[in-house]
């Protein structure tokens, strides 16, 4: 818990506690954090530090939303836009109220293939069976 993680530039444990943790092979070895530590202005640095805290949570909560803006780009660029015309056969996916719990999880993740018949609005449409049974 002592790796920044990339969306945020920080640690889980900054975040929670507003420091820098200490790992132990740093208590082992001598380093110049624990060379330059003062034990009586250490609590004051730490209630600075948890004063300073919401600061810090606001920038990576910020540091979030770019890195998730980011992902929908870099998303968005790659996708090809393809309209279905009525006709067209289509696989749906397997979503985990319609799997069969007796396939287990190797089981398909697609199920079809059902004939486009129509669109109701953008991005709703209405599938049937090759044999002309409609899906709900």
């Amino acid at each position: 818990m002592t790796t920044a993680r990339t969306p945020t530039g920080e640690t889980p444990f900054r975040l929670t506690y507003g420091t820098k943790a200490v790992i132990p092979v740093e208590v082992g070895i001598t380093s110049m954090r624990r060379e330059i530590f003062n034990k009586k202005s250490n609590k004051d640095k730490l209630r600075v530090n948890l004063d300073c805290l919401d600061e810090v949570r606001d920038k990576a909560s910020d540091k979030v939303t770019k890195y998730q803006w980011k992902m929908v780009a870099y998303y968005n660029k790659r996708v090809k836009l393809r309209r279905l015309e009525i006709g067209d056969l289509v696989l749906r996916k397997v979503t985990p109220v319609t799997r069969d719990p007796t396939q287990g999880k190797l089981g398909p993740t697609w199920e079809g293939p059902y004939k486009f018949v129509h669109y109701s609005r953008q991005g709703s449409y209405h599938l049937e069976t090759l044999d002309g049974q409609k899906l709900p």
